[in-house]
């Protein structure tokens, strides 16, 4: 299964202002960018913080796109899977009446207030032995029973860190947006604790294009396994 993450920042690495606004720095061709990833995916992985920010998630809605997907044997939309520890979502935001598949990624506890009712189609229990927290080797074993090879990640930035740190996350599609945002509490693609420099997920870079003033940089995530044979 490979997972890809699909973010744009400003140059100086902010993904919000210091207000934490919906971002508005991307181009047409940015979001024409992001629409092409969410296409090929078999499914798509967002924290339920985002999309609280957002209230509800990108459709596909060009007609080919659409049967490209449809050519492939994937639905017309791939299924929205909503991360949440806690389960803590507002059922009145727009996104639960969306045309697509709502799949509800969580704990046991965080399970509890959703197993009634169809707001979620399908509901993925997989925590830690403590039921603490999201257990993401389970997340892959789960979702590959289930068909899924392709996943993108869209965000947000903790929930990066904790894919990072799972040695989750293979690939990055990175824009840089021609902006100088600022402001040491203006969120940044990946927050978390942080990684020391010895932990730190290291990238390869695959491609870059100019596309007008944006850079779109592809990388290719190394991993923990690669990185530790290596220094053998």
């Amino acid at each position: 299964m490979k997972t890809t993450l699909v973010l744009a920042m400003t140059a100086d690495g902010k993904i919000s202002d210091v207000t934490k606004s919906p971002p508005t720095f991307s181009s047409e061709r940015d979001y024409a960018h992001l629409v092409e990833q969410i296409a090929s995916a078999d499914a798509i992985l967002v924290g339920s913080g985002t999309l609280k920010d957002g209230g509800s998630v990108v459709l596909v809605e060009k007609p080919e796109l659409i049967q490209a997907r449809i050519d492939r044997g994937q639905p017309s939309q791939p299924p929205q899977i909503i991360c949440s520890r806690s389960g803590k979502i507002d059922s009145k935001l727009p996104f639960f009446s969306q045309p697509i598949a709502r799949w509800l990624l969580t704990t046991n506890s965080g399970a509890t207030d959703w197993q009634v009712g169809d707001s979620f189609s399908r509901i993925l229990v997989c925590e830690t032995a403590d039921g603490s927290d999201i257990d993401w080797q389970s997340v892959t074993l789960k979702l590959t029973e289930l068909g899924i090879k392709n996943i993108c990640f869209l965000g947000g930035a903790e929930l990066a860190a904790s894919l990072f740190a799972a040695d989750f996350i293979d690939e990055l599609w990175l824009t840089i947006c021609p902006f100088i945002y600022g402001g040491s509490d203006a969120p940044t693609p990946v927050s978390g604790s942080g990684f020391t420099p010895d932990l730190a997920p290291k990238l390869t870079l695959l491609s870059v294009d100019r596309v007008e003033q944006e850079l779109f940089l592809h990388y290719q995530v190394q991993k923990k396994s690669d990185s530790q044979k290596s220094t053998v």
